[in-house]
């Protein structure tokens, strides 16, 4: 038997449970991962809370997207891919568990300069800043607003859009403001005259506007005159309709790119800090912790 987190209700924290399955194996076409580290993400409670948020999930689920670990069986016709070595990839809803069973396609060698924690947290963040970030096409002379800027998909956004050439402004609790200027952003406060900070900070205006935090930075954007098809939300989708913005998030994901990602933060061109690790057991933790917000980076549940 193995473990794998699950829930058989829609809800909070309280509905996940780690409960015992059958020992999943490699067939033909796959490989098997013995996980070491899996990423947690605000979609995975989203569709744990609401029915209405993905009404094709079916109960009971699964938990997770993202994981790193060590090839430990390989199932007919695989080339490339061989036992002992180790990787990080991406499956729906079941990477929080000790083992997952993947196509190749869905995995990247991990550097060796890489941590555990931080090959897990790139899987879905990664693949998502990355299209969010080119869908507003920032470059030199742009100046782009980054909401929730200290999250996993914020902070690669925002550092995605400067190595573009263009310049950042990123919302973010106080507490992350410093972290947030040594990566080259220019952070502002969450509030009540969030909209004369900005352009405070931003005197030339703004051009691109990177959302993950809802329809008070889309409004925001609009009232600053940003052209709304270079507004990307990747939470308001209703703003599409409404006002013509986009909504291009994770999708299309290749194993090329997550390997090019996961390079470029292990040699540092890419910040991705871990704001928290907890034990497989301590799932429900773990996720109260991500679902209380404004934390720095990623949380990751570890299966040693």
């Amino acid at each position: 038997m193995s473990r794998a987190v699950q829930f058989s209700r829609n809800g909070g924290p309280e509905v996940l449970d780690v409960v015992e399955v059958d020992e999943p194996h490699a067939g033909a076409g796959t490989v098997r991962v013995r996980v070491r580290a899996a990423g947690l993400n605000a979609f995975d409670f989203k569709v744990r809370q609401d029915a209405s948020y993905l009404p094709s999930k079916k109960l009971p689920s699964g938990q997770g997207h993202e994981f790193a670990g060590v090839v430990d069986e390989v199932g007919d016709d695989i080339e490339g891919v061989a036992v002992g070595n180790e990787v990080l990839g991406w499956v729906s809803f079941a990477a929080q568990a000790d083992y997952v069973v993947v196509p190749p396609s869905q995995l990247a060698p991990k550097p060796e300069a890489l941590d555990w924690a931080r090959a897990a947290g790139i899987g879905l963040v990664g693949n998502t800043a990355r299209r969010a970030t080119d869908a507003v096409s920032p470059g030199p002379g742009d100046t782009v607003l980054v909401s929730a800027a200290a999250g996993g998909v914020g902070l690669l956004e925002c550092q995605l859009a400067i190595r573009a050439g263009a310049t950042v402004i990123g919302t973010a609790s106080e507490a992350n403001h410093e972290f947030l200027r040594s990566l080259g952003v220019i952070p502002v406060a969450y509030g009540p005259g969030l909209a004369d900070r900005v352009r405070a900070a931003a005197p030339e205006g703004i051009t691109a506007v990177l959302d993950s935090a809802g329809e008070e930075t889309v409004l925001l954007g609009l009232e600053l005159g940003v052209d709304p098809k270079r507004i990307n939300t990747i939470v308001y989708y209703e703003g599409v309709d409404r006002y013509g913005i986009q909504a291009v998030g994770g999708g299309k994901k290749t194993s090329a790119e997550l390997a090019e990602l996961a390079e470029l933060v292990a040699d540092g061109e890419l910040v991705l800090p871990i704001a928290a690790t907890f034990p497989l057991g301590e799932v429900r933790e773990a996720y109260t912790q991500l679902e209380s917000r404004h934390l720095l980076g990623k949380i990751v549940l570890l299966t040693d």
